[in-house]
């Protein structure tokens, strides 16, 4: 029932949100500093990244409920067995976190919008990074559990 290239297609694209997150942290760290000889930034804007990330992790909320769809229809619900138990709440439980982790990158983006960031807020975006990337690890880890080794 598991669908492993579609979930692995969900998981390319959780990682590369985390690479959108290190560049939109970069960005945020960076904002003063010299730009090219056009006047472009390097890195590109923190509202670039940071509404790339959440697009990215919204994607990846898109794919898993897509795949719980599919399970219901085929007939695996989290009262079928244990395995469906086990599946539907450890995903879910991640899920609810990838969801927490976008609403955080969307009010690190209205804070962005309203004021911008800069250095100075580099420590607080930070932290929703670490939080981030701990989210794609986590995921690595119940890919290769439920996925890969079965």
């Amino acid at each position: 029932i598991l669908n492993i290239p579609v979930t692995s297609a969900s998981t390319f694209v959780l990682l590369m949100s985390s690479l959108a997150m290190v560049l939109a942290l970069a960005a945020v760290e960076n904002k003063d500093q010299p730009k090219t000889t056009t006047g472009e930034k390097i890195l590109g804007s923190s509202k670039l990244w940071l509404w790339m990330t959440a697009i990215l992790g919204s994607t990846f909320l898109g794919f898993q409920a897509f795949e719980f769809t599919s399970f219901v229809h085929e007939g695996l619900t989290i009262r079928t067995n244990l395995f469906g138990s086990s599946f539907f709440t450890l995903t879910g439980f991640h899920g609810a976190h990838v969801t927490a982790g976008v609403l955080w990158l969307l009010t690190l983006l209205a804070i962005d919008y309203r004021r911008g960031l800069g250095p100075k807020d580099a420590v607080n975006v930070d932290i929703a990074a670490l939080y981030w990337h701990f989210v794609d690890v986590v995921w690595i880890a119940i890919f290769t559990l439920v996925y890969l080794l079965q």
